[in-house]
């Protein structure tokens, strides 16, 4: 059973657009379905960075971010029954009640169970388990990873393989997952198509694995730091281009290089410009595009709709489609028996109090994934 309030460090982000300030914080106990983990990695997402900008709407502050990690149940909080002290587990920002309309629906994998206090920086009973010099610290996507002890909702754990390595696994809490899912979930790529993937940071890499094991002949990446071409033809790129290289739309010269376009593209970047680009690279009659980056807020997609009553179709997704709960344990079993690439996409491990230093990284692009070991 849980125990009292444990002191730990923590970065918190006490306003938007500052540098995160490591200080000491008081996480308290776990409540009913709750349980309280000690972090052992975590890594940072361009999410993390777009809430701390200021532009999320839904950002709260002061805040600790986070939502890629991995750790082990320090203690649980009455009711909890599918984890116990000493598991290794993924905290997850996508939960799985598996009770609610939307985990019933094989369809979907956004849960809503907790989606209304999650969004405001709390627990589900409307409060935080942080403070720190005295003030209330909010809660970030239902995990705050950037923590060396964090507590999330019961329903917001997957418990995984105590052999994987937490410093390479906490990357199945956001954006391999999400990538790799895109591919063999949300577009279900078939084997022999030709995929074109905008963006070659983490995501997209992933998205070029997922395409590649789905069997793929020709996946075309589009970046325009040719830095990122290397690495993604090492994930299984078979050719790389830069929008800049060319006089006419990107769409344009994709459809001229495929004999009609793509059947399949994603955009990994949340830019509505190339979202469009990425829809209309897409063939005639059959081209799905995915959009799998985050715009910011209040920015609209447009497009002529020709280009769905020609027969291109597009979709979304969040989490690569996968039922967390059921499925992040999944990934983590065929990370281990070498199915899916995970150690690649680590490019940097730094301490945690570097952790300033991994958003420099991820800024400047010469990162993919930089992992901080707490």
């Amino acid at each position: 059973m849980a125990s009292g309030v444990i002191k730990c460090k923590a970065a918190v982000a006490w306003e938007a657009g500052k540098p995160l300030s490591l200080e000491e914080v008081e996480v308290a106990p776990p409540k009913a379905h709750e349980v309280r983990i000690k972090i052992v990695a975590t890594a940072v997402c361009h999410t993390d960075a777009y809430t701390l900008s200021g532009a999320d709407p839904e950002g709260c502050f002061p805040v600790i971010l986070g939502h890629e990690g991995a750790g082990i149940v320090e203690s649980v909080g009455e009711g909890v029954t599918k984890v116990k002290p000493g598991d290794t587990v993924i905290p997850l920002y996508i939960p799985q009640c598996g009770e609610c309309k939307f985990c019933k629906n094989p369809k979907t994998n956004l849960c809503q169970k907790i989606r209304i206090t999650q969004g405001k920086g709390l627990m589900p009973d409307g409060t935080s388990r942080f403070t720190c010099k005295g003030k209330q610290i909010y809660h970030f996507m239902g995990t705050s990873t950037f923590s060396e002890y964090t507590v999330v909702a019961d329903i917001s754990v997957a418990k995984i393989d105590a052999a994987a390595p937490l410093d390479k696994v906490c990357l199945l809490g956001c954006g391999i997952s999400t990538g790799y899912g895109a591919a063999v979930n949300t577009a279900k790529v078939e084997p022999g198509s030709t995929c074109a993937v905008f963006g070659l940071g983490g995501v997209g890499l992933a998205v070029i694995m997922g395409c590649k094991i789905a069997g793929a002949s020709r996946i075309i990446g589009i970046d325009l730091n040719k830095d990122k071409y290397a690495k993604a033809k090492e994930f299984g790129a078979t050719e790389c281009i830069s929008p800049q290289d060319f006089k006419k739309p990107i769409q344009e010269v994709l459809v001229e290089m495929t004999d009609g376009g793509v059947d399949y593209s994603f955009e990994c970047i949340g830019n509505v410009g190339v979202m469009r680009a990425a829809l209309e690279a897409c063939h005639k009659g059959w081209g799905v595009s995915v959009i799998v980056g985050v715009a910011a807020a209040g920015q609209e997609i447009a497009t002529r709709p020709f280009q769905l009553v020609t027969g291109r179709t597009w979709k979304g997704t969040a989490f690569g489609g996968w039922k967390s709960v059921d499925n992040v344990p999944k990934l983590v079993t065929d990370y281990m028996s070498k199915k899916i690439k995970v150690d690649e996409f680590v490019t940097h491990t730094l301490p945690f109090d570097k952790i300033n230093e991994a958003f420099e990284l991820m800024h400047t692009g010469k990162s993919i994934r930089t992992v901080l070991k707490l």
